[in-house]
């Protein structure tokens, strides 16, 4: 059973999670709107990984005898200047959400629910994957800088990726 504070901190995070989808889904859109197909390609990738991320705790409150209560999803930001900034903005969102769950494992441990702190393991490794893919991101835009064959090729490199 999950005390008062951990099922609302969690369905904090449900929630924090669909609007992490809403705003990949914006992204992705942004970057096709650009010609960046490969780019919207990784960002729809993201959009489905956040909602597995949201589920995977919808589906551990239900199990540990909580209630889920999902709130209404809050504007994104729907424009960028170009893909760097995109992705500056991916690292930036990923570090916030680091900190949430790291403020998860933090009360799960003050309630001593072990079993809470144990599940949200996975999602602090998940977060040391986020941050890493979007730095890497991060460097070769800036690495390519203004060159658009540059751009084009890393485009195309982006489109093949698929969610496991």
């Amino acid at each position: 059973m999950l005390s008062k504070k951990v099922e609302k901190a969690l369905n904090k995070q449900v929630n924090a999670e669909f609007w992490s989808a809403y705003l990949y889904l914006s992204m992705a859109s942004c970057l096709e709107d650009k010609g960046l197909s490969g780019m919207a390609n990784w960002m729809r990738q993201q959009f489905s990984e956040e909602q597995e991320h949201a589920i995977k705790l919808f589906n551990y409150i239900i199990d540990k005898g909580g209630r889920v209560l999902l709130e209404p999803i809050a504007k994104v930001d729907t424009e960028w200047k170009d893909a760097l900034e995109v992705f500056k903005a991916t690292l930036k969102h990923e570090e916030k959400v680091t900190a949430m769950i790291n403020d998860l494992c933090a009360l799960a441990i003050a309630e001593k629910d072990y079993a809470t702190e144990s599940f949200l393991h996975w999602f602090v490794d998940e977060q040391v994957e986020e941050e890493k893919n979007a730095r890497e991101i991060i460097d070769v835009l800036t690495m390519i800088g203004k060159d658009g064959y540059g751009l084009y090729r890393y485009d195309k490199e982006l489109a093949v990726r698929k969610t496991e």
